[in-house]
């Protein structure tokens, strides 16, 4: 089976998460915890002694998680995340999460956060809404209104990183952040990376195959009923193979068509940010962008922010990456002006912050490597201008009309602006996109929603800074998805 993937975008460093369907798992330890609500999630601790959340290590208390040892902290997190879930959830039967925190990959720029997911998949149980159709094991055993596991195992196995940001090899610096209260500082919340993965292991992912698009042992996942083909509207179930895997890698083209999650949108999501270009200059660069937001900054609004846009030049080769202070000609060019920026050297807070500083009112950053448009990551509270990204094609085709101008002037106006008819991340009947990208992205692509959702929500693919502690509307689209499945 296909692994999903969480990514988190760190300062310029990325981290994967896999959301893997765990196959085996640890002998369990016992029990360690409850949330007690509408449904009781249990945290099955399969640590070893003074391992993971029996890690002794002293810790000071921090953003509202009371423990005194590493492990204890670990723990109190987790149970917040499964207190969340338990009290949106309605289960007769107890969740069980067997849980631990052991080594995984990493390197000094990147890591394995962890994984997650179903332990079992089910068909054709004692009250199952549909024949011949997959359910994961706790939805499964909801609906058939008696534990379908054996008691002894659990539901939902995960597993994390406990070497993150702790070693020189793994992320240095930058370890999960076990306080509460979502004031992470660019450090990894862990709360937001364990809601989100278990909303995997609940359900929140297809068991078909995203890559070549197989059904898994030829039966198709309750996902499968719901996710369409946008241009045609045709529902996977109802696809080939080869039909799925071409939906699976159109960009926008796979949108999600259940009732609950297309009731809550209009409630959830926000008009769709544009960049429009025009001016006496702009010639076949003429016209409305796609463009992905920044987690960083003011949010584009319906007042717009317009004015000449004006390339960084600091490299020998003609682009700008504005990772050290602009200079005095740079600055001279931006200032009350809007910075084009090319990606790449340098975080993207590292170039809002430099052409701010320069004078700049807004920031368009130019992707350096060919794929589809996706959003600015990084937080830092002191910015105070918006800013966009745009794909390199389209960068190319802007920037030819940029080739004439003055030190001041570029005869090219860039406007940051809101499409009202539009919602961000929705298809033309308004049904969220699921993440799609041309390039296959295993374990990423299907099971997961859009990037270019506004606010951004917690099932998109990577790790937001401005993600809250919630699951439903409205805020997030989450807990709809997985009513829609049958929750």
């Amino acid at each position: 089976m296909k692994a999903a993937q969480f990514t988190a975008h760190l300062r310029s460093l990325a981290a994967t998460l896999a959301c893997a369907l765990a196959a085996t798992f640890a002998v369990m330890l016992g029990g360690i915890g409850a949330a007690q609500a509408a449904a009781t999630i249990v945290i099955v601790n399969l640590n070893a002694p003074g391992e993971g959340f029996n890690d002794p290590t002293p810790a000071a208390p921090v953003g509202g998680n009371t423990g005194t040892t590493l492990g204890a902290q670990r723990l109190i997190a987790f149970q917040r995340a499964a207190s969340i879930w338990g009290a949106t959830l309605d289960s007769p039967v107890t969740i069980r999460i067997g849980a631990a925190f052991v080594p995984l990959s990493c390197t000094a720029s990147g890591a394995v956060l962890g994984s997650a997911g179903a332990a079992e998949i089910w068909t054709d149980f004692p009250n199952a809404p549909r024949a011949n159709t997959w359910y994961p094991a706790a939805l499964a055993s909801k609906l058939a209104g008696a534990d379908l596991t054996a008691p002894e195992e659990p539901h939902i196995i995960a597993r994390f990183n406990s070497r993150l940001g702790l070693f020189p090899d793994c992320l240095p610096g930058s370890p999960f952040y076990l306080g509460l209260d979502r004031r992470a500082n660019g450090q990894i919340d862990l709360v937001t990376v364990l809601l989100h993965e278990m909303a995997h292991g609940l359900g929140f992912q297809t068991f078909t195959d995203d890559e070549t698009g197989e059904l898994f042992f030829g039966i198709p996942s309750i996902w499968d009923y719901f996710l369409v083909n946008n241009r045609n509207n045709m529902p996977w179930v109802a696809m080939t193979d080869e039909q799925r895997r071409i939906s699976a890698i159109t960009w926008r083209g796979l949108s999600w068509n259940g009732p609950n999650v297309t009731a809550a949108v209009p409630r959830v999501l926000a008009p769709r940010s544009n960049l429009n270009i025009g001016g006496a200059n702009a010639g076949a660069a003429r016209g409305d962008y796609y463009v992905g937001d920044a987690s960083f900054g003011p949010p584009v609004g319906a007042r717009a922010v317009s004015g000449q846009l004006m390339p960084v030049v600091d490299q020998p080769n003609g682009t700008g990456l504005a990772c050290t202070p602009l200079s005095f000609n740079n600055a001279l060019a931006v200032r009350n002006n809007i910075a084009l920026v090319d990606r790449g050297s340098c975080d993207f807070v590292t170039k809002a912050r430099n052409v701010q500083a320069a004078g700049a009112i807004g920031m368009l950053v130019v992707d350096n490597v060919p794929g589809d448009v996706i959003g600015l990551s990084g937080a830092d509270p002191s910015i105070r201008i918006p800013s966009l990204r745009i794909t390199l094609s389209d960068g190319v085709a802007i920037k030819a009309a940029l080739q004439q101008r003055s030190r001041t002037m570029s005869g090219v106006i860039a406007t940051f602006g809101i499409d009202p008819t539009r919602l961000a991340g929705t298809d033309r009947q308004r049904r969220i996109l699921m993440y799609s990208p041309s390039i296959n992205q295993p374990g990423s692509s299907v099971s997961h929603y859009t990037t270019e959702a506004k606010p951004n929500q917690l099932m998109e693919p990577s790790i937001n800074a401005d993600l809250r502690h919630v699951v439903r509307p409205p805020y997030d689209l989450t807990f709809p998805l997985l009513r829609d499945i049958g929750w």
